[in-house]
């Protein structure tokens, strides 16, 4: 079998492809649509095409859709380091500005959310509103992995990515099967479906995407007690200033909704939690037109 490139990234559909250079880096984004800009930003182990159900109903909707591939996955850059949350927070207010636009709604998932939440923190005038999916605020996943054994164990996966080198290899063996296994683990039942199985474990196999996709995990954890994620930690304490809307799907398998619950504490604005039946942890693809009336509603 060859190995996949970047190419296959550029899945076509009524969107337009582009890269755009932000913080130093080259982003490939997928866009759609005109109007106010509402950025999506994926999670792990996914790339811009998690929200192609979405891209097609919000720009229809009367805005500017555009999703991006975060650093180091799918056709963005893949430098050796800048996989920290502040990093990753600065590519997508980078992005945004890069765009022409003063400031953006962030929709985020699992490891995006966690990166929409930093950058509504850190950048208020940038981040206008945040759909948080599947992420609880950075300091409420801390609380919850240090009090709840439960938690704590769902998250074990990410001790094991800690290893150096060798879950990359776990990742892209036998054709990302990894890459499903997991997917299924996180996700409610009957999904992914065997092709979009499989254009996920094509896309974890481009050459460095493995690598670079662990290294936020790897930073999540060693930097807990040192002096960078010492500081971070402080930094989030900061009550976001924009509306947020949070999604989380009542079955997801990575992280508990009693987890996401209580991320409210640090809004300063309209806060919205909702909890989605029948789901687990990619309610965006699982469930498309259930999670999108929800997130059209939040926008109009």
């Amino acid at each position: 079998m060859t190995a996949p490139n970047p190419s296959e990234i550029y899945v076509d559909g009524p969107w337009r492809h582009r890269a755009v250079t932000a913080n130093g880096s080259r982003f490939h984004v997928a866009e759609l649509g005109e109007g106010p800009l509402v950025l999506f930003v994926h999670g792990f182990p996914e790339f811009w095409w998690a929200w192609r159900h979405q891209l097609v109903a919000v720009a229809e909707a009367g805005y500017r859709a555009v999703a991006m591939d975060l650093r180091g996955y799918g056709a963005s850059d893949k430098p050796p380091r800048g996989y920290d949350a502040l990093t990753l927070a600065a590519d997508v207010t980078g992005l945004v500005r890069a765009l022409g636009e003063a400031s953006a709604v962030l929709v985020g998932h699992g490891e995006g959310a966690y990166v929409a939440w930093t950058a509504a923190t850190r950048s208020p005038k940038i981040v206008r509103g945040l759909v948080a999916v599947s992420m609880p605020h950075p300091r409420r996943l801390r609380t919850a992995l240090a009090r709840d054994p439960a938690q704590l164990s769902l998250s074990g996966y990410v001790l094991g990515f800690q290893l150096p080198w060798v879950p990359e290899r776990h990742l892209i063996r036998h054709g990302g099967a990894l890459v499903e296994r997991l997917m299924r683990t996180w996700a409610g039942p009957n999904w992914p479906d065997a092709p979009t199985a499989a254009r996920y474990r094509r896309a974890i196999q481009i050459p460095g995407t493995a690598h670079c996709a662990l290294e936020f995990h790897r930073w999540a954890v060693r930097s807990l007690l040192r002096p960078d994620g010492l500081r971070y930690a402080a930094q989030m304490r900061t009550p976001i200033q924009a509306p947020v809307l949070h999604l989380h799907g009542r079955l997801d398998g990575a992280l508990l909704p009693r987890t996401a619950a209580g991320s409210g504490e640090y809004v300063d604005a309209p806060y919205t939690f909702r909890v989605l039946e029948g789901v687990g942890h990619f309610p965006h693809e699982e469930a498309p037109q259930t999670f999108t009336t929800e997130l059209l509603n939040w926008l109009a």
